[in-house]
């Protein structure tokens, strides 16, 4: 579709969708987030935990988001009121989440664009020890409007016309395509790097901790934290697989499509995983881990470097496969709101054009959130960090909830179970209904409130 009426622009076929939408599941929470909770709760213990929840919980709400894109042909802004007039406030609240997100997570990827081209060209200089790289990032996210060529604003400018640039050609000759060579691209890649950091020496202790499951790991917070983890890294409560759902074929079997994306998803995680926990422990003398940025931006520079001539090779692979991921999640968050603009009868130029706008105001913001527009009086003291914890650990869990219940006593599940049987088997037809009504939603209010009490 690419003016204001008219059929609608879809993926040509099921590969295509899948990676499509497993590019947006697979984004920075699979590759800085879920290492270091899986260090941070025992490993094998946490992996268990995760993989049941993939299958049962994850799997619920993607089948939910997905059938309910396709069988409304809408994004999440028009698609509940379509179903139901007095319910048009869950799609906009579902709404809120991509408009708070795409700004500053292609700020974020403009930090991976800068320490790729830092890697290859200053190497040791700028990441020898913790302290001198801490010390590199500091200095970089906080620069201020008189040093902007130095700080982030380029990078950021960059990423986000990246983004821009496949959105604006539309799903098929856009977000297709670009799917189709960037997320190969990023298997392959994290699969040589991953081998390559397994065989170093000294390596075992680190494969064993994080794969071997030990029974005292097995605690309620490490459940909470699986459970949150899933959530943040399958693109869920988001918009993305409603809207992606709405360009997906009518005989492209849901079921079969989502547990493929699941796959995925799932495996570059644990693949992460398996790099970056065993490199960590065996390269910084016993493991030095932190959550997010830290890890990504301080910790696994030095690591990188610790490994001798071949370290700043890997470190520029290691970024180059970080940007794939970012790119292919800050693509979907952009067509989300895309999808929303374009469904009230606006022109996809017209759509791109509000989008980058979006970008650049709230970007900025963001963008220089660390240094000159730094604002102490917000909870998390920097822009990034409050839209991060609005979408994240606010309105992403109460969309969630409010979906399964709308579907589970609104609609009624059979509303999603006729869409999945019409394309192929549903197997997980029965279970899915008791998923949907009961389990999904008090899993979701505990993702809600842990995630609460854990970062205010």
């Amino acid at each position: 579709m690419t003016g204001g009426t008219g059929k609608r622009e879809g993926f040509t076929g099921k590969i295509g969708f899948i990676l499509a939408a497993a590019g947006s599941a697979v984004g920075l929470g699979n590759l800085w987030r879920f290492p270091y909770l899986a260090e941070q709760y025992g490993g094998g213990a946490f992996l268990v935990i995760y993989v049941i929840l993939v299958v049962t919980f994850g799997f619920t709400l993607m089948i939910t988001e997905i059938t309910l894109g396709r069988r409304t042909g809408k994004s999440c802004l028009t698609a509940f009121a379509d179903l139901s007039k007095k319910h048009r406030w869950i799609g906009w609240l579902s709404a809120i989440v991509p408009i708070l997100i795409v700004p500053y997570y292609c700020v974020i990827g403009g930090w991976v664009l800068k320490y790729m081209f830092a890697m290859a060209t200053e190497g040791s200089t700028a990441f020898a020890d913790a302290s001198t790289s801490s010390e590199y990032f500091t200095s970089f996210i906080t620069a201020d409007f008189a040093h902007i060529l130095d700080g982030p604003f380029i990078w950021f400018i960059i990423f986000a016309a990246v983004t821009l640039w496949v959105v604006s050609r539309g799903v098929t000759k856009g977000i297709e395509r670009m799917s189709k060579v960037l997320m190969p691209a990023l298997l392959i890649l994290l699969v040589v790097l991953t081998v390559y950091c397994l065989i170093q020496p000294g390596s075992g202790p680190g494969i064993a901790h994080y794969l071997v499951p030990n029974m005292s790991d097995f605690t309620p917070e490490t459940v909470l934290g699986a459970m949150a983890q899933l959530f943040y890294s399958m693109s869920l409560a988001m918009g993305i697989m409603i809207a992606y759902g709405s360009y997906m074929t009518k005989d492209t079997d849901i079921e079969k499509s989502a547990r493929q994306i699941s796959l995925i998803d799932t495996g570059v995680a644990i693949l992460a995983g398996l790099m970056i926990v065993p490199a960590v422990i065996t390269f910084s003398g016993g493991g030095e881990f932190a959550q997010g940025p830290g890890l990504m931006f301080q910790v696994l520079p030095v690591v990188f470097e610790s490994m001798g001539a071949v370290g700043p090779y890997i470190g520029v692979a290691f970024f180059l496969l970080v940007f794939f991921a970012a790119l292919t999640s800050s693509v979907s968050l952009a067509e989300a709101v895309i999808a929303m603009i374009m469904d009230r009868k606006k022109a996809r130029r017209y759509a791109v054009g509000l989008v980058t706008v979006l970008i650049l105001g709230l970007g900025l913001l963001s963008c220089f959130g660390y240094g000159p527009l730094e604002a102490p009086w917000l909870i998390k003291g920097s822009f990034l960090d409050f839209f991060d914890f609005i979408a994240n650990y606010v309105i992403m869990p109460v969309v969630a909830i409010l979906t399964c219940l709308f579907i589970g006593y609104v609609v009624k599940p059979k509303f999603i179970i006729e869409e999945v049987e019409s394309s192929g088997e549903f197997r997980f037809k029965k279970p899915y209904v008791y998923m949907v009504k009961y389990v999904a939603p008090i899993m979701l209010v505990l993702v809600l409130f842990s995630g609460l009490f854990m970062t205010i």
